[in-house]
């Protein structure tokens, strides 16, 4: 009897396992389906809710926390706490590399850091604007600061960032370590040429403090570092006093002579503020220029672009390409500071076709933009083998002398339109420049200025793999002594990626640093397709451990 019943109790749950084995497969097969050929309705109906409750409860805090002063006042015992993680490290023996503990799912890149699934976590709970001194001109900030947050505490003050990167999610940390651009980048350089000074953690777990005349090899070296030769923990920016409107002027262009022309005569005139190019054809462009001013409506009309119904930015700009007609508006500071932020440029016409539609932006704009790390953790299989074979998100950083070969190039390669262009002065700090330099021709002379060609969508050719069409990218780039962007993917090798950025002062300086190399990959081990993986694949080796 006991064995009967124990074999009818077993029958049972082999019967209840395969019934839950099947239904799982019918689900998961289903959502598959729903976010392969369906993705914009799961978007709007799934994670435009999540996105709007996570960006509520992240804005109240930096709010908050900003107003009370509560955590600014805690930073001293915050540096302390990252100090003793280190310590602890070094005391166990310095088993493992290290890396922040910021999860790989909030970078803004659409890959996730493989590595920071076999380093050891150093947790840096670093988030809050600590102070801002007008009489020296600088706003001090703790690392995992975003754009958005940083933008709005200035406002208040009546100050701006010199450059403010796009979108609003972007971090201090990430745009220093890393890479930061921005349309006034002509006037005032790449992100990094705004700070006066790093505050870092080593791998000795020392506070070090660097600037232009104190440690300036090291504060020359930390931009571009991608955290490998310490933890910031705090940094000082420069800042400006803001003005009420940007005067936008936009200009039609219908020749690729004209469009270049054009693109660098403005970037060139130091009286406009903020230069940008959108290209949406080879011979097709609006470049627009802007100037800072408290004074609106003299000549154009106040167009407050970022409400949440009106037409994504790079729509809105390409009906001037519709009327042939040069125009100017006067555009809110804050408006113009995250004009993209809504449309992701214009990758969010992939993401929700229906994005734009009038009936939507009315309903539901105020919804936009998903959070990425959302977008990103639902992506499946079948979407990651889609977007890596026919979709590019790369900036490319060419001499401004290239920018119509670059444009040809692009054109020949990918079809994809549109590109964003934005000017970018590349300075020397002295003779240790850092990984980038202004570019140097055959007999020597030197010319700052770059252009950013930021290419983002679905390649227009179906008969390309957008693998291949990177690889043949990269070439070109590196023999035309430009740079990428190491947000995005790279196909480089080592010995490329060596040639293409210099390392000699940071090899030097990780050779000096005790522990350093220790403690820290290289840049390459952290940018490189061995550092990085998809969503789909970080969340394939979970289950395997």
């Amino acid at each position: 009897m006991k064995i009967s019943g124990l074999s009818n109790i077993c029958g049972f749950s082999a019967i209840w396992l395969g019934t839950y084995k099947a239904l799982t497969d019918i689900f998961s097969s289903m959502l598959e389906y729903i976010l392969t050929y369906h993705r914009g309705i799961f978007v709007t109906l799934f994670l435009l809710p999540i996105s709007v409750i996570y960006s509520a409860y992240v804005n109240l805090r930096n709010r908050a926390m900003f107003l009370w002063r509560s955590a600014p006042a805690r930073h001293d015992e915050k540096v302390k706490g990252v100090i003793r993680q280190i310590t602890l490290w070094r005391e166990q023996g310095c088993k493992g590399k290290l890396c922040t503990g910021r999860s790989g799912w909030k970078s803004m890149s659409e890959l996730v850091p493989r590595y920071k699934y076999s380093h050891r976590k150093i947790y840096l709970d670093l988030y809050d604007v600590l102070e801002i001194d007008a009489a020296r001109g600088v706003v001090r900030v703790e690392p995992l600061v975003t754009m958005g947050q940083i933008s709005s505490s200035l406002r208040a003050k009546g100050w701006m960032l010199p450059v403010v990167p796009e979108l609003n999610d972007l971090t201090v940390g990430g745009l220093i370590m890393g890479f930061g651009v921005e349309t006034s980048s002509h006037k005032y350089g790449l992100f990094q040429q705004i700070c006066e000074s790093f505050e870092i953690v080593t791998a000795e777990g020392k506070l070090v403090r660097c600037n232009r005349s104190e440690n300036s090899e090291l504060f020359h070296q930390i931009p571009w570092s991608h955290g490998t030769l310490g933890f910031l923990v705090a940094a000082e920016l420069k800042v400006i006093p803001s003005k009420r409107y940007v005067r936008l002027h936009y200009q039609p262009v219908f020749s690729l002579d004209e469009m270049t022309r054009l693109f660098e005569f403005e970037s060139r005139n130091a009286e406009n503020d903020f230069v940008e190019g959108i290209v949406y054809s080879r011979d097709k462009a609006v470049i627009m220029c802007g100037r800072l001013t408290d004074v609106a409506g003299r000549d154009g009309p106040i167009n407050p672009i970022n409400r949440w119904y009106k037409p994504w930015f790079f729509k809105h700009v390409e009906s001037h390409l519709q009327t042939s007609l040069n125009g100017v508006e006067y555009i809110p500071l804050e408006d113009y500071f995250h004009r993209h932020t809504r449309g992701y440029f214009w990758m969010m016409e992939d993401i929700i076709p229906f994005g734009n539609h009038p009936l939507f932006r009315v309903l539901l704009g105020w919804a936009l933009p998903p959070r990425i790390e959302l977008l990103k953790y639902t992506e499946t299989e079948t979407t990651r083998e889609l977007r890596e074979r026919h979709q590019m998100i790369q900036d490319m950083l060419m001499p401004i002398r290239y920018l119509r070969k670059s444009i040809e190039y692009f054109d020949e390669q990918t079809g994809l339109y549109p590109l964003w262009l934005s000017p970018m002065s590349i300075r020397r700090n002295g003779q240790d420049n850092g990984f980038v330099h202004p570019f140097r021709d055959g007999n020597g002379v030197e010319d700052e200025l770059f252009v950013d060609i930021g290419a983002y969508g679905a390649l227009k050719r179906k008969d390309v793999d957008a693998r291949y069409v990177l690889t043949l990218l990269e070439q070109f780039v590196l023999r035309h002594k430009g740079y990428q962007a190491l947000y995005a993917k790279t196909a480089l090798s080592r010995t490329d990626f060596r040639q293409m950025f210099d390392h000699g002062g940071y090899d030097r300086l990780r050779e000096q640093l005790p522990l350093c190399k220790l403690a820290f990959d290289e840049v390459y081990d952290k940018v490189s397709t061995a550092g990085r993986a998809a969503p789909v694949e970080i969340r394939q080796m979970r289950k395997n451990r």
